[in-house]
């Protein structure tokens, strides 16, 4: 599977693709569209809803490819569209407005301050790491992995929209926090209090887990 490491340069991609170059659009193609997929799969209700999304996104690029003015990387324009495309899509799929669209990002329980790293440690916004919870040992077998992925994905689930999309792009995608306020059109102080509140949300609920199962926490 190709990488962003492999494409060429932006300049260069652009016109393969304008001039109707197939092997440029596949290779694109391949490299993006499982982390668009995901992504998409964030603002909809259905996986088929999601690669509808997708499909729909890849079809206004090629449109759109004339243009494009090169303001911002190609991939950062291609994810732009995508999340309007899946924003708008999801805005259809609500019938009703969600309870936890109605609270403000920034409000609700989230971990202390003094949790997370400043700007002047070396990882400003990870957790100490003599304050990280850790289990005794890892997971034994596939089953315990899976309880523990699906204990994840319900924490997300409960997250408002822009939080579970942020977290999504920084700690599944791994998208720097450059990367996600150009995508999501927010500031840097905004992307580093949704991100720190889903951690604590997520962290929360996997605490919960473990304590129900008997499974005991060490501080570093």
């Amino acid at each position: 599977m190709t990488t962003d490491a492999d494409l060429p340069a932006d300049d260069i991609l652009v016109n393969r693709l304008r001039s109707g170059d197939e092997a440029a659009f596949a290779l694109i193609l391949d490299t993006w569209s499982g982390s668009m997929l995901r992504l998409a799969q964030s603002f909809v209700s259905t996986p088929a809803s999601a690669e509808e999304v997708l499909q729909d996104t890849w079809i206004a690029v090629i449109r759109g490819l004339d243009g494009f003015e090169g303001r911002a990387a190609l991939k950062t324009w291609v994810f732009r569209i995508l999340v309007n495309t899946a924003k708008k899509r999801g805005i259809k799929e609500r019938r009703t407005i969600p309870f936890t669209s109605l609270i403000p990002e920034d409000s609700g329980p989230a971990a202390g301050p003094t949790r997370f790293q400043t700007s002047d440690d070396h990882y400003p916004g990870r957790r100490h790491s003599g304050r990280e919870p850790h289990r005794r040992s890892d997971p034994e077998n596939e089953a315990e992995r899976t309880e523990i992925r699906s204990v994840i994905a319900a924490a997300m689930t409960e997250l408002p929209d822009r939080s579970r999309i942020v977290l999504t792009l920084r700690d599944a995608e791994g998208y720097s926090s450059d990367e996600v306020c150009a995508l999501l059109g927010i500031t840097a102080g905004n992307q580093r209090v949704i991100l720190h509140r889903a951690r604590a949300t997520v962290r929360s609920r996997l605490e919960t887990y473990f304590t129900a199962t008997g499974d005991t926490f060490a501080r570093r």
